[in-house]
């Protein structure tokens, strides 16, 4: 008798592989974005900055916590580049728009990841800061995630779904 799987993914395809690069491929360029340009150049600590991810999550006590809630920071940033990359991938095996036009498709998403990040996800977390929306800021955060979040991810996930079909052939 054969074993039943239950995940939504088949494991026997590359499905794995290409939301596990395209996760860490966004979560590494867009935290290193975050160090950049919220850290190095408004003289913030790294340490700050993912502090700062935790505080979605702990409000205010997030930066008394020091390394443990850097770490958690983190965690949590990579979770959301993952589930980031499912979706898209997922998305993907209904529309194959999405992996035969990876550029156009992944700076859209990136746009769309930003808005929902920004206007869905923070006001209903804990995340105690509310800035204001200026053009500079905009712009900035919209260019980091169409260049950092939408793109690595679409690629990726285009290179595996063009290596599978490839394998089928």
């Amino acid at each position: 008798m054969k074993a039943t799987s239950f995940a939504i993914v088949p494991a026997t395809s590359k499905s794995y592989h290409a939301i596990l690069l395209g996760g860490l491929l966004c979560g590494t360029l867009d935290i290193t974005a975050a160090f950049i340009f919220y850290g190095f150049l408004r003289g913030r600590s790294p340490i700050r900055i993912l502090q700062s991810i935790a505080s979605g999550l702990l409000g205010m006590d997030a930066y008394d916590g020091d390394l443990a809630t850097a770490a958690l920071g983190i965690a949590l940033h990579f979770m959301i580049a993952l589930t980031a990359a499912a979706i898209y991938h997922l998305a993907s095996r209904k529309l194959k728009l999405l992996t035969q036009h990876p550029i156009s498709c992944g700076l859209l998403y990136g746009v769309a990841v930003y808005l929902f990040m920004n206007f869905i996800v923070l006001p209903l977390s804990a995340f105690p800061h509310k800035g204001a929306y200026t053009s500079a800021i905009l712009i900035r955060g919209l260019a980091i995630h169409m260049f950092c979040v939408g793109l690595p991810i679409s690629l990726a996930n285009s290179w595996y779904s063009n290596s599978e079909q490839a394998n089928k052939n």
